[in-house]
């Protein structure tokens, strides 16, 4: 166990096929955590531990490791780059203290590899950027980095200069110590450290003082010896890289090709220098459950309250593990823990070290540490569990809702309930995915971020759970909204075991702007006003229940929502009878606002030879797809689109076809919008 100081929590991420995966692997590689190589396309890898990743080449799921590296213990987490996978990333990032991101030397800065990176900001994760692949045709160190800056906003300063191109890349310049490491010896081994070949000198020169000018920025003392002209050691730009790094305020930018096991050394390197340790983090911060209005704080240290945010959610064997961040104290197996959500104590039966999908048994687990509990069953992702005696409420992990859906249907009734308890519990792994069962025909729908990941859920069925079921075409989940205003009243009336049940309520809605969500709020009369708060939170949960539903079924989105009157009846049940009439207020202003579907939209980028150009256009235009943009990167040809989702099922087929297997694409949400035709 391992000092504070001296742990890092890191996370792999990246566009899919960056080499994420790969560059995982060549760590634990080359710390000595695993002795042969495993690779993603011969499908051995440790971190891709299930049969579909192995099968596909892809990472479904967030593995974490645990390894050493010079006395460090390193964390680590290797995330998907599919963006049908995005909430692993998400929910990886929340308990992260910085991250590898990985850039394709050819391909530069990808879609996913913008979501990735503004969900990195979104928690003000440091980062250093790698840029792999640079033995294969048509690499650019200089292109990527350009691509980072622009793309993404971010103060990029490389830290290191590739030496070759292509299938000359042989070493790196460390601009820090001005020394070139040599890759070409015992893969297996640090890099020789070499004086810099005499032919890129001036170039390494120029290089560095480009950095040091990016650390004088930002670094006072850095600034008064670069400007008079002073020598400045290693260890003093070290620490200016790690200050900078660590406030968010530059991305070392370093070069390599894991595949080929060259830049391995010097990232992990960088990983330790550069990246923080939980106590150089800011303290978490939360709420007392008991008054959400006082702020807690917590520092990572062992004597602190026990503290943990529960981001992920597996089945192993049929027993749920469960996945947390400890952000301050310690804990024993055995120890109980307050789940704050459900307000009940839970027992932890067991601790565990993780290794992809092996676990190693631990007695106690402390502060900036990442473990896997077993015992919490009521434990789902975005949980706070803490002491009982110190109670906190952390910030719970973003979800996002699911845009496409299938149906599926099981043989019978022994079969559906086989069926029903596997949905259930990979819907209590991926809180992106959703079940119910539709009235009408008697078929479970399923809903998700994308055809891959049905495709996984329904693999994920026949081969864990043994479920044999017939599945639909996927299709889109519609979302609904209001062109108008309008105004709903409703009475509800009902005599139930002797007890009278009455409410009465009244709403307004209007329209929002596109992608603003939903507001809910109350604007009541003073009598209204005067109404226990049980009763008017009873109303506004009304409204809020019958939004998941709309006219034709799905979740209203983009409405404002007023309630305006509450009235109840003396001696009667109100709580019931205010929910009741203000969901049945809603759906009649909803219907007098003038309701309408909205769609999902694509943010489609497609990567083509130029002789193929007009063709993917011409198609995406047939798609009823909006071209935003064509762009070149080296010799490829990019086009940006907006296209209805509903326009791209069968595109990868059809794209192929189009560009005689040439074309790649990739996909992400963009917006809802309203539906045309």
């Amino acid at each position: 166990m391992a000092k504070i100081d001296m742990v890092r929590n890191l996370g792999v991420v990246a566009h899919i096929d960056a080499g994420k995966t790969t560059v995982s692997e060549r760590f634990l590689f080359h710390s000595g955590k695993i002795h042969k190589v495993g690779e993603v396309h011969d499908g051995e890898t440790e971190m891709d531990w299930m049969e579909q990743e192995r099968e596909r080449g892809i990472t479904i799921t967030a593995a974490a490791t645990t390894f050493e590296w010079k006395k460090h213990e390193i964390h680590l987490i290797d995330t998907p780059g599919h963006v049908d996978f995005t909430i692993e990333v998400e929910r990886s990032l929340r308990v992260l203290d910085g991250a590898v991101v990985v850039f394709c030397g050819v391909a530069g800065v990808q879609p996913q590899s913008e979501t990735v990176w503004h969900q990195a900001d979104k928690f003000k994760v440091p980062r250093i950027a790698f840029v792999n692949k640079l033995d294969r045709v048509g690499a650019s160190f200089p292109t990527v980095v350009a691509d980072i800056r622009e793309r993404l906003g971010a103060n990029a300063v490389p830290i290191q200069l590739p030496i070759g191109a292509e299938d000359q890349f042989s070493g790196c310049i460390d601009l820090v110590r001005m020394k070139a490491m040599m890759f070409t010896g015992d893969v297996t081994e640090a890099p020789e450290v070499v004086d810099i070949p005499e032919d890129m000198q001036a170039q390494a020169a120029d290089a560095r003082d480009q950095m040091i000018q990016s650390l004088a920025d930002l670094d006072d003392a850095i600034a008064v010896k670069y400007l008079e002209g002073q020598d400045l050691p290693a260890a003093e730009l070290d620490a200016a890289i790690r200050k900078a790094t660590i406030a968010v305020k530059i991305i070392p930018v370093l070069a390599g090709t894991a595949l080929r096991n060259k830049g391995i050394h010097p990232l992990l390197d960088a990983v330790i220098a550069y990246l923080p340790s939980p106590a150089d983090v800011p303290p978490v911060t939360g709420v007392d459950p008991r008054n959400t209005t006082e702020r807690i704080t917590r520092t990572p240290k062992n004597n602190e309250p026990f503290a943990a945010l529960a981001f992920k959610i597996a089945m192993d064997e049929g027993r749920k593990v469960v996945f947390m961040r400890i952000f301050s104290g310690m804990i024993e197996a055995g120890a109980e823990v307050l789940n704050v959500r459900t307000n009940k104590k839970e027992k932890i039966s067991r601790l565990f070290q993780l290794h992809a999908a092996k676990r190693e048994r631990l007695d106690k687990a402390v502060a900036g540490e990442i473990v896997a509990v077993a015992g919490l069953r009521d434990a789902t992702t975005g949980d706070t569990l803490c002491d009982p005696r110190s109670p906190i409420l952390l910030e719970r992990i973003d979800t996002y809702e699911p845009v496409i859906s299938q149906a599926i249907e099981a043989d019978n009734q022994s079969a559906k309930e086989r069926l029903d308890f596997a949905l259930a519990k990979m819907a209590d792994e991926d809180p992106t995915f959703r079940f119910h069962d539709d009235t009408d025909t008697g078929q479970t729908l399923i809903r998700g971020m994308g055809e891959l990941h049905l495709e996984i859920i329904v693999d994920r069925m026949k081969r864990e759970y043994g479920v044999q079921a017939r599945a639909g075409k996927p299709q889109v989940v519609y979302r609904e909204t209001v062109l108008k205003e309008g105004d709903g009243h409703a009475v509800f009336e009902r005599d139930m075991k002797e007890q009278m049940i009455y409410g009465e309520a009244s709403c307004h809605v209007k329209s929002r702007a596109r992608g603003s969500g939903m507001e809910f709020k109350r604007n009541l009369p003073g009598a209204a006003a005067l109404l226990p708060p049980h009763i008017v939170d009873a109303a506004m949960q009304g409204l809020k229940d019958a939004a998941s539903s709309g006219p034709d079924g799905y979740p209203l989105e983009d409405v404002e929502v007023t309630l305006t009157q509450v009235a109840l009846k003396e001696g009667s049940n109100g709580e019931i009878g205010a929910r009741a009439a203000a969901a049945e207020a809603f759906r009649r202003a909803v219907q007098a606002a003038t309701p309408s579907r909205l769609e999902p939209i694509m943010a489609v980028e497609v990567t083509v030879d130029d002789e193929f150009l007009g063709a993917v256009i011409g198609d995406l235009n047939q798609r009823r797809g909006q071209v935003q943009d064509v762009g070149s990167r080296g010799a490829k040809r990019l086009v940006n689109a907006l296209v209805p989702l509903r326009n791209m099922f069968g595109y990868s087929t059809r794209v192929r076809s189009l560009s005689e297997g040439r074309a790649t694409f990739s996909m992400l949400f963009h917006s809802y919008d309203t539906l045309q035709g």
